[in-house]
């Protein structure tokens, strides 16, 4: 029977329309789903509604649950309609009474709450872990590199110097912001929803503030409606600080592909990396970056997809919601993939160390010559047409060289107080 059932059965159409691939996606939360009942079980028993004896066989029984989920022993067959409904049924046949009292003052409605908000605290944190590597990697790059020049573009025109090191750790602080987002989405789902039950709370005497200690929350959603409304507002804050990675990503990546082709020649990929032509023997495609531009493109359309979703629902539960777990779950899984990908690929990125000899970069410098003039004395404007008139008549000097000295500029790029950044953020 589903949890909901009153002995009178429902439409097959209907069933299968509603379940959808719940049973699929509910696989990725069955852990958590144990670790809340575990939790709720403990709580029932202080406050009475279980003896010490079903408690500790009900936190058994869910602790060997958990170590079949684990090693991958764990399925919800179609008979089931949910994670839930399938756990509740394992107690009950190995507990009798026991197994039917977890449901005790708990709904689906605050199960899933719970099981999402641990899911998305756990991958939040992998994901935080993953771009701090990634940050690493590319500020190891930068040192190695930083003086090696790079023409820099604006409106894909030349335009100034730059160098590999200004790019590779450019993207590394890019990442530091990331990580603001990422810790502003967990500390929005680091609040324990369990309780809330339907949406308006239970005349039992339970205790949230005992299950938030137990499972691991900072603080509690402490109003019961505020709680349920924490559904989709949870999923849209997370996939919106996955974009800010995923955003990163895409622009490094269309870079990479931009930089390593033949008009540009700025890096070179190995062949391990890269993948060939059906019919074109001399090609050497960057297609794994090209997949991650598109990957991390389609992620950064998630937080509109649950806008569409959520936005005019009003406050208390709707079967809406359960949609929010297609289009994140796999998201989180892809963005996890793309990190891991750029991880084991920039660390095999090599640079080309003589760009700057071809002749048409010998423009990148008319703004150091034109600085040059104006420190010498010249007005700005004056110096400007100066520059222009010499460019015009094919007289123009390059000094090929730089002497830029502020903070984050091609000399002088700040790499110890990117590193001090990250670190207070992370």
């Amino acid at each position: 029977m589903k949890l909901w059932e009153k002995g009178i059965p429902t439409d097959k159409q209907i069933e299968q329309f509603t379940v959808g691939n719940d049973r699929e996606l509910d696989l990725v939360l069955a852990k958590y789903d144990a670790l809340g009942s575990i939790a709720h079980a403990k709580m029932l028993g202080q406050i009475g509604l279980l003896t010490s004896e079903e408690t500790t066989s009900l936190v058994d029984a869910l602790n060997e649950i958990i170590a079949d989920i684990v090693v991958g022993n764990f399925e919800i067959e179609d008979s089931f309609e949910d994670v839930h409904s399938k756990i509740e049924y394992l107690l009950t046949v190995k507990l009798g009474d026991a197994g039917k009292k977890i449901h005790t003052a708990r709904s689906r409605n605050d199960q899933v709450l719970v099981d999402v908000h641990l899911y998305l605290k756990d991958e939040l944190k992998a994901i935080k872990e993953q771009v701090k590597t990634l940050f690493d990697l590319l500020m190891e790059s930068a040192e190695k590199h930083q003086n090696v020049l790079l023409p820099g573009y604006t409106h894909l025109q030349i335009a100034m110097p730059s160098s590999f090191g200004m790019w590779f750790s450019a993207y590394a602080e890019s990442l530091i912001d990331d990580i603001t987002m990422l810790n502003a989405a967990s500390k929005i789902v680091d609040q324990n929803p369990l309780g809330s039950a339907a949406g308006y709370g239970s005349s039992f005497p339970i205790n949230r503030t005992f299950t938030t200690q137990e499972l691991g929350f900072e603080t509690l959603k402490y109003n019961a409606v505020a709680a349920q409304m924490s559904r989709g507002k949870a999923e849209k804050t997370v996939a919106f600080a996955m974009t800010s990675v995923a955003g990163t990503l895409s622009k490094f990546a269309m870079d990479v592909c931009l930089y390593m082709s033949q008009n540009f020649d700025f890096i070179g990929l190995p062949a391990h990396l890269t993948t060939g032509s059906s019919i074109m023997p001399h090609k050497k495609n960057p297609d794994v970056f090209e997949l991650i531009r598109g990957k991390c493109n389609k992620i950064q359309a998630l937080p509109y997809e649950i806008t569409l979703i959520t936005n005019n629902l009003p406050s208390g539960y709707h079967r809406d919601l359960q949609l929010l777990k297609e289009g994140l779950f796999p998201a989180i899984q892809n963005l996890k993939a793309c990190l891991d990908i750029a991880i084991f690929s920039i660390k095999d990125i090599t640079v080309k160390d003589h760009i700057l000899e071809d002749k048409k970069y010998d423009y990148l410098f008319t703004v150091d010559t034109l600085n040059e003039m104006v420190v010498a004395g010249m007005p700005f404007r004056d110096a400007y047409k100066a520059v222009a008139e010499q460019l015009e008549a094919g007289t123009y000097k390059s000094p090929k060289e730089t002497k830029h000295t502020h903070e984050g500029s091609i000399n002088n790029l700040c790499l110890d107080a990117i590193k001090d950044k990250m670190k207070a953020a992370f």
